[in-house]
């Protein structure tokens, strides 16, 4: 009887033991998910839990480390912005000088804005009349407060998508170009594989929360990289403000063009699930960088940081040579891969 109860409590004590085991074990997949130190190790004390609205809208596998090229400075990088993913790329050779967790999907934010600028900008003449819809004229700011049945210039609309972020004329635009939000997702989701970023999948033009919509920050530097040989984006991305036919001077967001030394143009992001988002060009003499972090924290210190540490990297000839080249970022014939588009005649739209 004795000994009866003895192996009874053993037993439980087994499996208390077992339990805890896996207890802890969850507690270190969920804190190994937020952001990763050289060789995969979790930063001690640096990780957020994902909170209930990220779930199903954020994947939360495991990228590649930061530590591209093995340097303390690289190191020292990592441990200092608030990212969850981030890329640091030499524009000419397309040598990846940082990257925190570059293939790690996430919900972009407005940075896919930069993705609906370009196509309606090859889409649409500046002069063309787009109609705003009840559907456009009611989206969330930020927003320019287009007002239904009117219709406004394409030109105006796509400064206000570039410059404002604005929400309502994303959905203008989209609606003109392709029938439905929903069908002009789809154009974006082909014309960004068509670049090269695969790892991309676009549900609305605006980068509003939804499921199923996500982008990396490779993906997210390798369109902006290919908008950006196209001198009409370049110069509108790239400009502080811009005047409207209907009145309405469209200040940038991107305060890194007043900020920051050679900034050429960018583009901001925030959502709940999202955090801060970020992609820009920056250009110091002859040389020229692509950054891009998603789930910041600090995001103006992020960028400042990864653009200074970029700069430096490329003062160090034998230490650039050394880091890896993303063939996607090299590519010349942009025009000839690119998805060419048009406004869709009703039979079209009827189609997607």
């Amino acid at each position: 009887m004795h000994f009866s109860r003895t192996l009874q409590l053993a037993m439980i004590t087994a499996l208390l033991l077992l339990w805890s085991g896996q207890e802890t074990s969850a507690g270190q997949v969920l804190a190994t998910s937020h952001k990763q130190r050289p060789g995969g190790a979790a930063a001690d004390n640096s990780f957020t839990l994902l909170r209930p609205a990220d779930n199903g809208l954020i994947k939360s596998q495991p990228g590649q480390p930061g530590n591209v090229l093995g340097n303390s400075e690289s190191d020292l990088l990592t441990r200092r912005i608030s990212a969850r993913s981030a890329v640091v790329v030499e524009a000419h050779s397309g040598r990846l000088l940082y990257a925190l967790n570059p293939d790690l999907p996430r919900q972009p934010a407005s940075t896919i804005k930069v993705l609906t600028g370009l196509i309606a900008l090859e889409s649409l003449r500046d002069s063309e009349l787009v109609p705003t819809s009840k559907r456009a004229a009611g989206m969330p700011r930020s927003k320019i407060y287009l007002q239904q049945g009117r219709s406004y210039r394409a030109g105006d609309l796509i400064n206000a998508t570039l410059l404002r972020s604005a929400n309502d004329a994303t959905v203008a635009l989209a609606e003109k170009i392709a029938g439905s939000e929903r069908a002009f997702a789809r154009l974006m989701t082909s014309k960004a594989r068509a670049m090269g970023a695969t790892n991309s999948f676009f549900v609305n033009s605006n980068g509003l929360t939804a499921a199923g919509q996500q982008s990396t920050a490779r993906d997210l530097a390798l369109i902006l990289h290919q908008a950006m040989q196209r001198p009409e984006f370049s110069r509108r991305i790239g400009s502080s403000s811009a005047q409207t036919a209907f009145g309405q001077t469209l200040r940038t967001n991107n305060r890194a063009l007043w900020q920051i030394d050679g900034a050429e143009g960018g583009k901001t992001g925030f959502t709940r699930a999202a955090q801060q988002t970020y992609v820009g060009k920056f250009k110091r003499g002859n040389n020229e960088l692509l950054i891009a972090l998603m789930g910041s924290n600090t995001m103006w210190d992020d960028v400042g940081n990864l653009v200074e540490f970029g700069f430096r990297q490329l003062a160090n000839a034998p230490l650039v040579a050394a880091a890896p080249v993303d063939s996607a970022f090299t590519r010349r014939n942009f025009g000839s891969g690119s998805v060419a588009l048009t406004v869709l005649s009703d039979a079209g739209k009827s189609s997607l």
